[in-house]
């Protein structure tokens, strides 16, 4: 019989194995059935993002330039972390507030760590780049991690997204960085 050291020793390895495999699969995002059973407070049917319409969003969308950029695109709600190769870094779903930048090519203006947006929600990662009408346009994310709809009857700017989304674009998307609105 194998000494108690080897089976602690064995169950911890797979205890880690399995903490990991869950890490991992939590990174991935919630799976349909859990995001079901565990809706926000200001989650509403159709908060989550439309899953891309193209068969290969990881593909950046012609017509975005080139070099390192954000490519945001109106009609997939996505966005796009492009290196200096022009190869997509990450991309990601996003939902975007009442008011939509024109088609065309911005630079991040500024940047603030959190705030309260214009719906209430207190926001964080916001990286402004357009403005539209008086009101600015930015990426951000929820603090509390919800994708509300935008506020009934209200203009917002605020192009949301999931919170490890947001700490990436954060990252990326230094004062200057180039950020170009695709159809």
């Amino acid at each position: 019989m194998p000494a108690p050291k080897v089976w602690v020793t064995g169950l911890t390895v797979g205890a880690i194995a399995a903490v990991t495999v869950l890490a991992v699969q939590a990174d991935k995002g919630p799976h349909p059935t859990a995001a079901a059973a565990r809706p926000s407070a200001s989650a509403s049917p159709g908060a989550s993002p439309a899953p891309s319409k193209s068969a290969s969003p990881a593909t950046v969308p012609d017509g975005s330039g080139t070099g390192r950029r954000i490519v945001y695109s109106l009609g997939q709600k996505r966005v796009w972390l492009v290196d200096a190769s022009d190869a997509a870094r990450r991309t990601f779903a996003v939902w975007p507030g009442t008011v939509a930048p024109d088609l065309g090519s911005y630079t991040v203006s500024s940047r603030n760590e959190s705030t309260t947006g214009s719906d209430g929600v207190e926001i964080e990662n916001i990286v402004y780049f357009a403005a539209k009408s008086g009101i600015s346009i930015a990426f951000s994310n929820a603090v509390d991690g919800s994708s509300p709809p935008p506020a009934a009857g209200k203009q917002t700017g605020g192009v949301r997204m999931r919170a490890a989304d947001g700490a990436a674009l954060w990252t990326f998307g230094e004062s200057g960085t180039k950020v170009v609105v695709v159809k």
